[in-house]
């Protein structure tokens, strides 16, 4: 009985389950939410062999009113403060499962509202493929100068970009939100750049419709703009993400296009063996869009195992395309001998377990970032949602309870990395952040005009709080592209020198086109090799003009050509 009316179920609601696990959902017109969460729960029925939902190459809405509505809290996104209902509204809910594949084959997700369009909770073996996501109202609209005087300026809002003038006052909308202030980023085609710029919303003083997506805005003083540039606009807060993955193992991205990153990026936290291969975050082609994100493309927070980025682009971020870092948490009390209290102190992150039972852990000097002592996590309880006591396997030695200021952290969620063949653009900032104490390897990447620095290994304890120490870097086959400087950047964020905070890097075979004379700087490292790169500079240059080091051990500069 129970397999008739699940089968008749399936026929109702177009999707069809044959006898070689695969379910396939066909696409309609109008909302899709609840009919994709239903083939997920229906792949829970295979308890863990593994299952392919198939989908077609169509368009599946996905609609913030019939989404999974779940509280996450999710690194590097929003406080208390800016977001107090932590509620994600959910597109493709994963939770829980094993073994299992969404296959795209083409298929578009278009959100309708701010939405996080996927989540991965508690998984193992998930492979999603062959699919983009995108918005039909992206939360970072778009608009295009095309004439400035000296109190105003006329430009053309994107056609996806949707609005509203009443009363001279001009505000964008979307589904559920609306955005009249904000912060903004300029893009220049002819250099294809982008960077952080004057908005045009703060001030604007008036708006005038003169057609259908061609205004005028007044303001009290010269507008800072030139035709042609292109505005993109957007709040600060980080309430949805594109995706979250956590607390899960063996994850896999294959051949996702994402268009439109809403709100902020895809988080992994507490997860084990991450892969994304091949995947595309750009606009789609044809769109006459130039931003495809919110904020960060790939946030990796807390992870272990292996993560692997290879053979992507990244291009139209508002913040870092690629950050792979820990958490120190601060030591607020002993409440027994062999326990911690500890809590999360920036104000983006927190809400979620970072610690397991049998987790080693560190604590960690903030000012001198130098381990002092090791420990076994034995239990982990949430006291709050800053507040986790950790009970050890051992009592902790005086000397350490009398240090007024410490950290800890979780050295068993420190990943191996491996980014090789992607190419970044369009980027306001960095291009990888990567901070961890296993082997990490970036190779045959092309870095084109980062704003900033093409690669940061950094690790703090007292500003975002992000771990950690690098034990074994290496960069190498590299091209960067007029980047800003140093386009190579290792800045520990130490302010007492009681030892080398970052070990063995290795910078190698890199080609350098320099802006400017800062290729390479580097504070704080033991084993530091600078070898057999190039370095094509604007103007006559030496190596000491090129790299500089401070505070570093065993240097070694050498076969590098400059041109």
């Amino acid at each position: 009985m129970k397999k008739t009316i699940f089968i008749t179920l399936c026929l109702l609601i177009g999707i069809t389950v044959n006898a070689q696990q695969v379910i396939r959902v066909a696409p309609e017109n109008g909302d899709m939410t609840k009919k994709l969460q239903t083939a997920i729960e229906q792949a829970r029925n295979y308890n863990g062999k593994a299952v392919v939902i198939k989908l077609q190459n169509a368009d599946y809405n996905l609609h913030r009113e019939s989404s999974s509505q779940i509280v996450y809290h999710i690194s590097n996104t929003a406080s208390e403060k800016e977001n107090p209902d932590q509620t994600k509204h959910i597109g493709l809910w994963l939770k829980g499962l094993k073994n299992v594949t969404i296959d795209g084959q083409g298929a578009r997700f278009v959100t309708h509202g701010e939405m996080t369009s996927f989540v991965i909770d508690q998984c193992e073996n998930i492979t999603l493929r062959n699919f983009t996501v995108t918005a039909s109202d992206p939360t970072v609209p778009e608009l295009t100068v095309t004439e400035v005087g000296s109190n105003f300026m006329t430009v053309r809002i994107h056609p996806q970009s949707r609005y509203t003038v009443k009363d001279g006052h001009f505000a964008f909308v979307g589904d559920n939100w609306t955005l009249s202030d904000g912060i903004a980023q300029s893009y220049d085609k002819e250099k294809d750049i982008t960077w952080r710029s004057w908005s045009p919303l703060p001030d604007l003083r008036k708006a005038i419709e003169l057609e259908p997506n061609l205004l005028r805005f007044i303001y009290d003083n010269p507008p800072q703009a030139k035709p042609g540039t292109v505005f993109q606009m957007r709040d600060g807060i980080r309430d949805q993400a594109c995706g979250l993955i956590q607390y899960s193992k063996n994850i896999t991205l294959d051949g996702v296009h994402l268009a439109f990153l809403g709100n902020f990026g895809i988080v992994g936290q507490m997860t084990e063996n991450i892969t994304y291969r091949n995947l595309t975050f750009e606009p789609e082609a044809g769109s006459g869009r130039t931003c495809a994100g919110f904020a960060d493309f790939v946030q990796m927070s807390g992870c272990k195992g292996k993560i692997t980025i290879e053979n992507s682009r990244f291009l139209g971020a508002h913040d870092d395309p690629i950050n792979i870092h820990g958490t120190h948490l601060a030591v607020t009390g002993y409440p027994a001998s062999n326990q911690i209290a500890v809590k999360y102190m920036h104000h983006q992150t927190y809400g979620f377990q970072s610690f397991l039972p049998g987790n080693e852990i560190e604590f960690i000097d903030p000012h001198s970032l130098m381990s002092l002592a090791p420990a076994k996590v034995k239990k982990a309880e949430m006291k709050n949602e800053r507040e986790i006591l950790l009970t050890l396997d051992r009592n902790i030695p005086q000397n350490i309870r009398e240090i007024k200021e410490l950290v800890v952290e979780n050295v068993t969620y420190t990943p191996e990395v491996l980014i090789r063949d992607n190419y970044f653009a369009r980027i306001p900032t960095r291009g990888i952040l990567v901070s961890t104490r296993r082997k990490v390897l970036i190779e045959n990447n092309t870095f084109f005009r980062m704003q900033m620095s093409g690669i940061l290994i950094a690790d703090d304890a007292r500003s975002w709080f992000e771990s950690g120490m690098a034990r074994d870097v290496t960069i190498l086959n590299n091209n960067f592209i007029e980047c800003g400087g140093p386009v190579i950047l290792i800045a520990p964020e130490n302010d007492r020198n009681e030892g080398y905070v970052h070990r063995n890097i290795a910078i190698t075979n890199n080609r350098f086109q320099l802006t400017g004379a800062d290729a390479v700087s580097a504070k704080s490292v033991d084993g530091l090799k600078i070898t057999d790169n190039l370095f094509i500079t604007p103007k006559a240059s030496t190596t000491e003009d090129l790299i500089k080091t401070r505070e570093c051990k065993d240097v070694k500069i050498e076969g590098n050509i400059i041109q």
